[in-house]
């Protein structure tokens, strides 16, 4: 009996991570023999561990912060997405042993917005608030969907500003600060900055979210996000955190290493029936 393919993620820190769950469930639905680990990888140890793991018959891995610039920069060939984020997740070894990169969390975050949560983002008013690498991977897959306009907000103008300009050819999009958002109204927030680690919120006017807006963390935790109390406080017609995405863009690595499209609800639903959210 041959030895299951090895999968990985790698980060620091790792130890909370949902993966190794998440792609065990796609395993069994899927019926794919594979195990699949995470791996505490600082980014100075990170060439040479994904090298050592692919020496020792790895297959593919998975990606995380604070290396996926890092991954980007190792892959002999990435895809169009890949290069848009200038940051991969996904690492994937090809059958001549060179090794391709691509970037799923904007697929992910579409897949949970549309499908997931059936939320309409052609014609909508979208503000992305924060400026980071977080953010590179769903500007475009967003502005791809036609959005009426978006709105990148960050403490630095000029990142944001730098930012839109990049991806102006998607679709109608402008960079602000924080203070530059008052008296305008959007139907989607989406928070894509490192607050909600910390519990805190952005700075945001009261009334920014337009009736029956929806709020979207991009974080997720066993509880709540301050971002997805901000939502519900501000009756957010829907206040989510990012579980879903996590589940999506893992969905869309899988696909990509093992050609099988696993269902993703099932595996949603058993993950926040552990959470504690009620």
């Amino acid at each position: 009996m041959s030895s299951p393919d090895r999968y990985a993620v790698f980060g620091s820190p790792i130890k909370h991570s949902k993966s190794p769950k998440i792609h065990k469930l796609f395993a069994e639905q899927t019926k794919q023999s594979m195990e699949y680990t995470a791996q505490e990888v600082p980014a100075e140890a990170f060439k040479m561990a994904v090298s050592s793991f692919f020496k020792a018959g790895g297959k593919g891995l998975n990606c995380t912060l604070p290396l996926k610039e890092l991954a980007w920069a190792y892959a002999d060939n990435s895809t169009d997405r890949a290069d848009l984020s200038k940051a991969v997740n996904t690492l994937i070894l090809q059958e001549d042993g060179s090794v391709l990169g691509d970037n799923t969390d904007g697929c992910g975050l579409v897949r949970d917005l549309t499908l997931n949560n059936k939320i309409n983002i052609k014609g909508s008013r979208i503000l992305i608030l924060g400026a980071g690498g977080a953010c590179r991977g769903i500007i475009a897959p967003l502005l791809e969907l036609a959005p009426h306009h978006m709105v990148l907000a960050n403490r630095t103008v000029q990142k944001s500003s730098d930012l839109a300009a990049e991806f102006c050819i998607f679709g109608d999009i402008e960079g602000c600060g924080f203070a530059d958002l008052k008296r305008q109204q959007f139907d989607l927030i989406i928070n894509a900055t490192s607050a909600s680690l910390n519990d805190q919120t952005p700075p945001l006017p009261e009334n920014i979210l337009a009736e029956d807006g929806v709020c979207y963390d991009l974080a997720y935790g066993n509880r709540p996000t301050s971002f997805v109390l901000w939502g519900m406080d501000h009756h957010a017609k829907k206040s989510l955190d990012g579980l879903g995405m996590l589940v999506e863009q893992a969905a869309e690595a899988f696909f990509t290493w093992r050609k099988a499209r696993p269902k993703t609800k099932p595996v949603i639903d058993a993950l926040n029936a552990l959470r504690r959210f009620n």
